[in-house]
């Protein structure tokens, strides 16, 4: 049976459709905005597995087709590793409907969004995470929604719900926000440097905007009318559990309090291994069973430290900022370098600088897209004492360094201020809580270093919440161990008048606008301190480049001289690069970008281009060769691919009878330029040179 239903959102329709295609899948809705439409189903196995996670799979791919254009890589269609705003989508989807499932939920389950048709005006990111709650509302597949998505942005003070890709443009706020009927669970995004409260007024106006869809839902689910499959929750057995708390669980606590994650990881093992082997005597059939037993014990007592003893893991206050060290300048041959520790969370940022050839290049729904700022994020096993198998990067790397990149992309200057390609790396060393914003603040000193003219300072700090009923605990920058055990992971980044990114997840059904005004202004209290501990390292960006960086001029010619510098199939342009050792970029306006690792090599560049595209001067005496001897006079080139006529009677200040007496092929001439006739003829004369022995105004 197709149903169709619609909403407003943003003063558009927002259409779902079920019932019409992909009908084998467990749940399935075509959602369309405009002309925008994603397709997204979700399927769940039938039969239960053994998993201690959610088995839970979430894709989102983008078709060119949909866009009316064919893939323009070598292939001609879709390759299969997904594109970095495929993989970021996705995570989106994920994130919020993730804690939605039920804890003893094991059937193996994938949401996949595709995109259809794309209007280029309305990004389908928000189509696939509505899709998503959809789709699984009508399915058999137990679910604690709906929940619902948009986009919010901000142009000249009024709040937009999706706004199109050309208003994005011109947003000084662009977030997403997810949400329940009741709250909220999931934020994500940027801002040009806005203030805690108008922060929280656009959370909370998508709040507000997402209530249609949210109805739509319910409206669709009722109509729809399947019912959600049985599911048996796990038997516990009291007296077992009973049983492993008495014999860990003082232990157990006294390895849970240890501050350094090591010496704590490793005194839990040990506890969980004693525990596991007294009590396996006994219950020899059943391991796995009191490993979970072992697993909520652990979390229940990490939790009871806070909200019952009013401590933490490692004894800090609940608004401390765990001690902070920033070192610049670490490596000497990068363009700009900065090792930033904070606890037992380090990361290095790297600073590499590069022309317009090193820009990005990629292929999207909207066409080709140049990047001229990029930020990569690497996580590697040791980082956290884990043997594993490196290979690219994750969708968690990409994910942390998306976040990165927005916090740090609002504080760089434009391209008419600094003309380079700037790529940040982000090595973390070791990880025990955010290292994602150990990655800003490690980039921003890395920027300063190398002396990028940066807007202003970002710093970047985790927040965790720890709730039970109407007792809430708020942690600034929280460990792994707290993330783990927690409720939320809150990441805020922004300079000392505002917010530039920040990211929020939950793991419980929803949060109040009482909770996230609290977080964000204790989050703004401890990234103001981290950013007064990184300004004591370096204040501002040094005034001058590295030595090893490189040297971009830009200089403007003739549109009409590029293919003179090109030459035919470019061969001047490759031998020019490979003698000057330098990079040239030209473009079509005529701006010529050169790039050289030193001033000198790209001063010869500059010179070389500039004698190719001169044009001559009247009155002017130029250093010529002869290139041709004619009866009536000689051609001499004074420039790049620029001759002229010498006649016969201005070769000398005396008679000449033949030219041949005066000049031959290949002779060096000094000639005065006379006239430049309106179809681009040059008369020269060496007669002038020699009645004007000084040879002024040569060149």
């Amino acid at each position: 049976m197709e149903i169709n239903f619609n909403a407003d959102v943003g003063g558009r329709t927002l259409n779902i459709q079920t019932g019409k295609v992909a009908k084998q899948a467990s749940g399935s809705v075509v959602v369309q905005y405009g002309g925008t439409i994603v397709l997204v189903t979700v399927v769940a196995d039938q039969k239960e597995k053994e998993s201690s996670f959610l088995p839970l799979s979430v894709e989102y791919q983008e078709k060119i087709y949909a866009a009316g254009r064919i893939p323009g890589n070598y292939f001609r269609r879709e390759i299969g590793r997904p594109s970095e705003k495929e993989t970021l989508t996705a995570r989106l989807i994920d994130r919020p409907i993730r804690p939605l499932f039920p804890k003893y939920y094991n059937f193996e389950t994938q949401v996949i969004a595709t995109v259809l048709s794309m209007d280029h005006e309305n990004d389908p990111d928000m189509l696939a995470l509505v899709g998503a709650s959809a789709a699984l509302e009508i399915s058999d597949i137990p679910f604690a929604g709906p929940i619902a998505g948009v986009r919010v942005g901000r142009i000249d003070g009024h709040f937009i719900a999706n706004p199109t890709l050309q208003e994005i443009e011109t947003c000084d706020i662009n977030i997403i926000v997810a949400g329940s009927k009741t709250g909220v669970v999931m934020v994500e995004g940027g801002a040009d440097i806005v203030g805690e409260q108008e922060m929280l007024e656009a959370i909370f106006f998508g709040h507000q905007a997402i209530q249609p869809i949210i109805d739509l839902q319910i409206k669709l689910k009722e109509a729809a009318g399947v019912s959600k499959r049985e599911l048996t929750a796990p038997v516990v057995d009291e007296q077992l559990v009973e049983t492993v708390s008495e014999i860990i669980a003082g232990k157990l606590r006294e390895a849970i309090i240890i501050p350094a994650k090591v010496e704590r990881n490793a005194a839990v093992r040990a506890v969980k291994k004693a525990a596991i082997e007294k009590i396996g005597e006994d219950y020899a059939d059943r391991k796995d069973e009191i490993k979970n037993i072992l697993g909520d014990l652990q979390k229940k007592i990490s939790r009871d430290l806070i909200l019952k003893e009013n401590r933490r893991i490692d004894n800090r206050k609940f608004d401390e900022v765990r001690p902070i060290t920033c070192e610049t300048g670490v490596l000497p041959r990068p363009h700009g370098s900065a090792l930033f520790t904070r606890g037992e969370t380090q990361v290095m940022g790297v600073l590499t600088l590069g022309s317009g050839q090193d820009e990005q290049r990629i292929e999207t729904l909207g066409g080709e897209e140049n990047r001229s700022f990029m930020l990569h994020y690497n996580f590697p096993p040791y980082s956290v004492g884990e043997v594993k198998r490196i290979g690219g990067p994750s969708r968690r790397d990409i994910g942390h360094g998306g976040l990165s990149a927005r916090a740090i992309e609002k504080i760089l200057p434009s391209k008419e201020d600094f003309d380079y390609t700037i790529r940040l790396v982000s090595e973390v060393f070791e990880s025990n809580g955010s290292s994602s914003m150990g990655t800003v603040c490690s980039g921003i000193l890395a920027l300063m270093d190398g002396g990028v003219p940066i807007k202003a300072p970002v710093s970047g700090i985790a927040m965790g919440l720890v709730q039970e009923k109407d007792q809430i605990v708020i942690l600034t920058d929280i460990l792994g161990d707290e993330d783990h055990t927690g409720d939320m992971d809150f990441k805020v980044a922004g300079t000392s008048e505002g917010i530039t990114a920040l990211q929020m997840d939950i793991k419980i059904h929803e949060l109040s606008r009482e909770i996230m005004e609290k977080a964000l202004e204790q989050a703004r209290v401890g990234r103001l301190h981290i950013l007064e501990i990184m300004l004591k390292s370096i204040s501002q960006p040094r005034k001058s480049l590295s030595p090893f960086a490189p040297t971009i001029t830009t200089i403007k010619i003739h549109p009409d001289k590029i293919r003179d510098i090109i030459g035919p199939g470019g061969k001047i342009v490759r031998a020019m690069q490979s003698e000057t050792n330098t990079r040239i970029e030209i473009m079509d306006d005529g701006h010529v970008k050169v790039a050289a690792t030193s001033k000198e090599d790209c001063d010869a560049a500059i010179e070389r281009i500039k004698e190719l595209t001169m044009e001559p001067e009247i009155g002017v005496v130029y250093d010529g060769t002869v290139v041709k001897i004619m009866d009536f006079g000689a051609f001499v080139q004074i420039l790049p691919g620029r001759d002229g006529l010498v006649h016969i009677s201005q070769l000398a200040d005396h008679r000449v009878a033949k030219v041949t007496d005066v000049v031959k092929e290949g002779d060096s001439l000094k000639v005065k330029v006379l006239e430049i006739s309106r179809d681009g003829k040059i008369r020269l004369s060496h007669k002038a040179v020699l009645e004007n022995k000084d040879g002024s105004n040569s060149k």
